[in-house]
């Protein structure tokens, strides 16, 4: 049985790894996901890994909840700081990190010229790779 200190932890970092699925910041908790459940042992961490992507895919289509998938999270690392108390204070610290907010990009593209113009600036021509003379 864990103690208070631990279980709340739990709840935090669980909260975190939903918030950053939602605030598109998924490869962050990936990140930690990995480094966490690679120090537990295991071989937890594809499951794991694979988890985050199945989860993350879930909140995006709307076929899981987010206390559903804080509930899942809330058994994987239950389990975890079980099996390996040291890596509370790991744990711990994501659990109180700021989540990033969402990321918002705002701005303009201009497009000189004539040919295929794909998220970027692009002054003069697209050609072929025959019209430039490469074979």
């Amino acid at each position: 049985m864990l103690d208070e200190a631990t279980i709340a932890i739990i709840t935090g970092a669980t909260g975190n790894i939903v918030a950053y699925m939602l605030n598109g910041h998924a490869d962050a908790a990936r990140a930690w996901v990995s480094r966490i459940f690679r120090a537990g042992g295991g071989g937890q961490q594809s499951a794991s890994l694979r988890r985050i992507e199945e989860d993350s895919a879930a909140l995006l289509r709307g076929t899981a909840t987010e206390s559903e998938i804080r509930a899942r999270w809330s058994v994987l690392l239950t389990s975890l700081l079980a099996a390996n108390p040291e890596l509370r204070a790991e744990v711990g610290a994501f659990a109180t990190a700021p989540v990033p907010a969402s990321v918002v990009n705002h701005g303009s593209q201009n497009n000189y010229g004539p040919g295929p113009f794909i998220a970027g600036h692009n002054f003069g021509t697209v050609g072929s790779a025959s019209e430039r003379g490469v074979q």
